[in-house]
């Protein structure tokens, strides 16, 4: 009888343990089949963008040289230029899903190895981005929580200063000042760790930002819930009360917001880059689309709405991590 009794709980905690594993897959896997359309709906503005641009594919391809017309109805034959469009979009949509995204037009060389060259910096801007964004953020909405209006409206001032600076003015400022007046760090084209700091620092400053005040409002909403009452007659620390209990639940919209920056900050390095006078995939799309070299721009916005379907995918999964009542329902609050 006793071994009933011992059974019964544990067979009913392993099924509900299984019902919400099976319930975060199914969310994962609808999330992964909308991001085909998404992937589609990218890849397709970015050829449409493309073939309205003024000028020629062709031109690309000759660089500007002047040749027979008989060599330039070759070349334009050999890429299918001469095609009608609805030919040519469904046989780069083809090529796309054999994943071969061909030759950049102007670096003559394939796609990917063009932008696997790029990448690592990107990334590793992108990364320590991300990184002080979420740090930053917590520690001035943990600090910037409080009850006197005094403290909320410096806070919020000072946040609201920074999300009105373009970042490229920012990073002006930043190389202006640290630069080359202190000379505490390295100028323009600069790599290493040392070089990364000021990008970083322009990147990541009004998502901070714009974080910190989404959290400092979610922890003080939460710090009018009566379980706070409970913490403290229990006499937790005002610290620990807001790190280790208040924070959890002012993290789901904060967590949300992270992941749509996350997602946009392709598209914020290409100002950096120019600024900062870095390699990376910003640069290399800038150029691409300047030129017209749409094997690299339609590769580059397929690779730019992956990483954003991807980092969506990973908020949804978190959100049914942070918060307890998205795991009967299968779906984020």
């Amino acid at each position: 009888m006793a071994g009933l009794v011992t059974l019964g709980p544990a067979s009913g905690d392993t099924a509900r343990e299984r019902g919400r594993r099976s319930r975060l897959l199914r969310l994962v896997l609808t999330r992964a089949a909308g991001s085909v359309a998404v992937l589609w709906g990218a890849v397709t503005v970015a050829f449409l963008l493309i073939q309205v641009m003024p000028g020629s594919t062709a031109d690309v391809l000759l660089a500007g040289s002047s040749v027979t017309p008989r060599i330039r109805a070759e070349i334009t034959a050999q890429y299918h230029l001469d095609d009608p469009l609805p030919l040519q979009y469904l046989d780069y949509l083809g090529r796309i899903a054999r994943g071969d995204f061909g030759d950049s037009y102007v670096l003559r060389q394939p796609v990917w190895d063009a932008i696997g060259s790029q990448l690592p910096d990107t990334l590793a801007l992108i990364l320590s981005t991300l990184l002080v964004t979420a740090a930053g953020s917590l520690v001035l909405a943990v600090l910037g929580a409080n009850r006197r209006r005094w403290v909320q409206t410096l806070f919020a001032g000072v946040e609201s200063v920074v999300v009105a600076l373009p970042p490229f003015w920012l990073g002006l400022l930043l190389l202006t000042v640290f630069s080359f007046t202190l000379h505490w760090f390295p100028t323009i084209g600069a790599t290493g760790p040392s070089g990364l700091v000021l990008p970083t620092l322009a990147l990541a400053a009004a998502p901070t930002a714009v974080v910190a005040q989404v959290l400092r409002e979610g922890l003080l909403r939460a710090l009018d819930e009566p379980f706070v009452v409970t913490a403290r007659a229990r006499g937790i620390g005002e610290l620990a009360l807001r790190v280790r209990h208040v924070l959890r639940h002012a993290l789901l919209p904060a967590t949300t917001l992270m992941g749509w920056i996350a997602g946009s900050l392709i598209g914020g390095a290409v100002i950096i880059e120019i600024v900062f006078s870095r390699q990376g995939v910003g640069r290399l799309l800038l150029s691409a689309v300047q030129d017209k070299d749409m094997p690299v721009v339609i590769a580059l916005v397929l690779f730019a709405a992956a990483v954003y379907v991807l980092v969506n995918i990973v908020v949804d999964v978190l959100q049914w991590l942070i918060d307890p009542r998205t795991r009967d329902t299968g779906r984020p609050a």
